[in-house]
């Protein structure tokens, strides 16, 4: 699919936390709408029975199992329509509805007027329950929705180059340095 191309790289390098998981049911509808669709339901009882057929042994595939095992729950629902129109903001607004709740940030908003291409992501952090993190894309002929629930460690998964995932360096903030003597002399 064109708009997730590059959603997956910002997915993988800039979120951490705990996911919260949303309500998508509302979109099962759209399914019988759509000439492709694809939902993908992974609860943690199905990522930890995933998790047991990957090897301590092998390092790649111990990193991946020491990372699923932190997952509650992946969410995607992906609905490609043949002609524009098929689907409205009316079917998507549930969503948009969770994602307006008080913890709730869009950290990422891109909107191509060209393509209609529409991508936001949700970081949820703060309150008594744990985060989340939900990715909307929207372009007139297709729907996309990720959630992922569960902790995500950004060192973890910047680890999985070499199993197809893009090798990041991510640089963690320099902490301050104290205003020199002579340049506080300076100001004064």
């Amino acid at each position: 699919m064109k708009i997730l191309g590059g959603l997956a790289l910002f997915v993988l390098i800039g979120t951490a936390g705990y996911g919260q998981a949303l309500d998508l049911k509302g979109l099962e509808k759209l399914a019988a709408k759509a000439n492709d669709s694809t939902e993908v339901t992974l609860d943690g009882s199905l990522l930890r029975l995933a998790a047991k057929f990957l090897s301590a042994d092998d390092p790649d595939q111990a990193k991946v199992k020491k990372l699923v095992a932190e997952l509650k729950g992946v969410y995607v629902k992906t609905y490609e329509f043949a002609h524009e129109g098929e689907y409205s903001e009316s079917d998507i607004a549930s969503i948009r509805s969770q994602l307006r709740a008080p913890g709730w940030s869009r950290i990422v908003g891109v909107r191509s007027k060209k393509d209609q291409d529409n991508t936001e992501i949700y970081l949820k952090t703060g309150g008594a329950e744990p985060g989340g993190l939900a990715i909307v894309c929207t372009n007139p002929k297709e729907l996309v929705v990720v959630n992922i629930v569960g902790k995500i460690d950004l060192d973890e998964l910047s680890e999985l180059g070499d199993l197809g995932v893009p090798k990041i360096d991510i640089e963690k903030p320099k902490p301050a340095k104290p205003a020199d003597k002579a340049d506080k002399k300076d100001n004064d």
